[in-house]
């Protein structure tokens, strides 16, 4: 029973392609940190959660640097520095989001993301997506109308403030240009500089709002909110693995697992229920998500000229050139 068991268990990892992995593996850690940012704003400002993870993120991104003996300035410095402050941008709003929406709702309208990312990637990156994939897409977004209900098509009044909704919503399409960005940088530098560079740039941007709202944390929180760092760190480096080993439209939708995760620990930790409306929406994203995974990806279009880096996994990133030395993608943002 045991061998079989073995045997499934290897089939089934055979199927699931190691990008898709990574970026499951970056969801669940992601809704671990929403979690914390949670508990965090009971008392703190949102400045103080987006602080502490970025001065626990530069910590330990010096030390992954360090330890792959990688120049941590990186290659292609300009790419690099609108990915940091891209995704600086997706998450004050994503935290911001997070002090006054439920979990479920604020998790849910930032992972509208991977619908810009497909779109983005479609038109910078000319990444190929099958009619099947634009479905699951579409049907993904579909679930999460019916989480958000909103009032136009539902009646009634938003299930959440508009402002801050508006907020994750700015947040959602922060972070796919980061994605996109991130998927740009696959050939020319290596995960452990692309996600030094995010920390790099959200520390001293943090500081002003940190001065302005400064308050002192209890001695709980200290804890909580070194663990926002910790859970934010192991997450951002299985997502930066993933976007090197998958396309950005597919692995970006691996993402919209985070809703499941965040109606898991509403429900355990904060007594948030869901209605049935929202448990439709949430089992079509984890239908269209699983259709995703076990999908083969398709090559980018000839156009492109992307030559397909090989799976990272592990300690073994080492950082990429352009075959012709310049810019792949001929993308200015």
């Amino acid at each position: 029973m045991d061998a079989m068991g073995g045997a499934m268990r290897g089939r089934w990892m055979e199927r699931v392609p190691i990008g898709m992995a990574q970026m499951a593996a970056a969801a669940f850690f992601f809704s671990v940190m929403s979690v914390l940012v949670k508990v965090a704003s009971a008392h703190l400002p949102a400045s103080h959660t987006v602080m502490a993870r970025g001065a626990v993120t530069l910590v330990m991104s010096i030390a992954a640097v360090r330890h792959a003996r990688l120049s941590p300035w990186g290659n292609d410095r300009k790419r690099l520095v609108l990915r940091g402050l891209y995704g600086f941008v997706g998450l004050n709003c994503f935290y911001y989001s997070l002090k006054t929406l439920t979990l479920a709702d604020a998790s849910v309208i930032q992972y509208l993301n991977p619908v810009f990312a497909a779109v983005l990637a479609a038109i910078f990156l000319r990444e190929r997506m099958r009619a099947v994939d634009v479905l699951c897409v579409v049907i993904s977004f579909a679930g999460v109308v019916l989480v958000t209900q909103p009032p136009w098509l539902f009646g009634g009044t938003w299930r959440a403030p508009v402002g801050a909704a508006l907020l994750a919503l700015l947040g959602a399409f922060a972070s796919a240009v980061a994605y996109v960005t991130v998927r740009q940088l696959r050939n020319t530098d290596a995960p452990e500089v692309i996600v030094f560079y995010f920390p790099l740039l959200a520390v001293p941007l943090s500081v002003p709002p940190l001065l302005r709202d400064l308050t002192m944390p209890r001695p709980l929180e200290w804890l909580v909110l070194l663990g926002i760092g910790v859970s934010t760190q192991i997450a951002q480096v299985f997502l930066t693995k993933g976007l090197h080993n998958e396309s950005a439209g597919r692995a970006t939708a691996m993402s919209y697992l985070q809703v499941p995760f965040a109606y898991l620990w509403g429900v355990l930790l904060f007594s948030e229920i869901p209605g049935t409306l929202s448990l439709a929406g949430t089992g079509l994203i984890a239908i269209s998500v699983l259709v995703l995974t076990l999908r083969p990806a398709l090559p980018p279009r000839a156009a492109s000229a992307v030559v397909p880096p090989a799976p990272i996994s592990g300690d073994d990133a080492v950082a990429r050139r352009p075959v012709d030395g310049g810019d792949r993608d001929g993308v200015e943002w």
